[in-house]
């Protein structure tokens, strides 16, 4: 073992005791905290490039993370009051004594009678609130207090479909926009292309919920697709098996099209322009001209080259497996994780609405630094920062 490994081996143990903190709730969250930061610190005197770039981003992920968190607690307390407030009023108004005292006691229970700064603490576990260090830190994520649920069980019930749905978005439109993109940028100027850009044209000018509505009506009375909700009824609450697979599968398919539809039509055109753009460059021109064949030509390199946008957008990838599109979700009933979210923020459920958009804020960062490191891969004049 060489000295030079000693600061990454060091880095990786610190990180783990600081992850291992995390799951004992009984502990204040300092010395995990102070861990994974000594972690990565030793982490970016490693000897291998890439391990102290990730360090380096993952320092600065955490501290943007930190930012975000008060940000977003912040605005969602700006608006006065919040649910239980708007609860308890409305049951004084009403004269329900008892509701009233059931109220208050929650909001003394989740320390929402505290100051703005001291609820942020508490709600992040950096400060004991009336149970301890028992906040996000410790993966204690709070209550729906509309929903009288523990936030992590109603986050979960949407979390399966939301994701399965945003992954069959995004293989539909890299698989549709890669290979359109590609064949308009070589047949550029002829009745293909004009046919790909009208297809473009029409998936970015027409509005998604508009989209929805019309496959809602003419799927269903043409060729009798199944649309809204994520199954058929009776398998609502059943195990999972594969006729119920195959009903949530064709469920997903008008929800497919319409989410998938305004991106696949964006990403073909940037593809095309970029492919474009490579096609004229002379190391292009001079392998023609030596005679290297014609798909060697474009694939080789040139599409290589154009991909940067492809992997650029997982950097809003992970982002959209949680949100997606909750305007399509509203108007198909999908049972997605965007309307629980608009919802919240409606009825001012700040432990719900507030985890929500800080998960998607993370999701964010995480989904930035891996489209960086994919871009360094496929593209050799991207060169990485040490």
């Amino acid at each position: 073992m060489t000295r030079a490994r000693l600061p990454e081996i060091a880095g990786f143990a610190l990180l783990a005791l600081g992850l291992g903190a995390f799951a004992t709730a009984a502990v204040p969250p300092t010395p995990g905290v102070a861990a994974c930061v000594a972690g990565l610190v030793a982490l970016r005197r490693s000897a291998a490039p890439l391990t102290r770039y990730v360090a380096n981003r993952c320092l600065t992920m955490l501290g943007a993370l930190l930012v975000i968190s008060a940000l977003v607690f912040a605005i969602i307390d700006l608006p006065p009051g919040d649910y239980l407030s708007n609860l308890i009023a409305e049951l004084r108004a009403t004269g329900q004594a008892s509701s009233v005292a059931q109220a208050e006691f929650l909001m003394r229970e989740y320390a929402l009678d505290r100051p703005l700064v001291e609820r942020y603490a508490i709600w992040m576990g950096f400060w004991p609130g009336p149970h301890g260090f028992s906040g996000i830190l410790q993966g204690d994520f709070g209550r729906s207090f509309e929903l009288d649920r523990p936030v992590a069980d109603v986050v979960r019930e949407g979390m399966a479909f939301t994701i399965g749905l945003n992954l069959a978005v995004v293989v539909f439109v890299y698989l549709t926009a890669l290979p359109l993109g590609a064949i308009s940028a070589v047949k550029a100027n002829t009745w293909v292309d004009y046919l790909a850009a009208l297809v473009g044209y029409i998936g970015l000018a027409t509005p998604n919920f508009l989209l929805a509505l019309v496959l809602m009506y003419y799927g269903n009375v043409a060729v009798g697709l199944p649309i809204g909700g994520g199954m058929a009824r009776e398998f609502i609450g059943e195990p999972m098996s594969w006729a119920k697979f195959g009903s949530i599968a064709l469920h997903m398919v008008a929800p497919v099209i319409v989410i998938g539809t305004a991106g696949m039509a964006a990403m073909m055109r940037r593809l095309r322009a970029n492919l474009l753009d490579e096609l004229g460059k002379p190391y292009v021109v001079t392998a023609r001209a030596k005679g290297v064949a014609p798909a060697t030509t474009v694939i080789r390199y040139p599409l290589r080259m154009a991909l940067n946008p492809f992997v650029a957008d997982i950097g809003n990838l992970l982002p959209q497996l949680v949100s997606g599109s909750v305007l399509v979700s509203v108007v198909m009933s999908l049972p997605t994780i965007g309307p629980t979210l608009l919802a919240a923020l409606r009825s001012q459920d700040l432990f719900l609405s507030g985890f929500i958009l800080l998960f998607v804020s993370a999701l964010t960062l995480v989904g930035m630094l891996i489209s960086d490191l994919l871009l360094a891969v496929i593209d050799p004049r991207i060169r990485l920062a040490t």
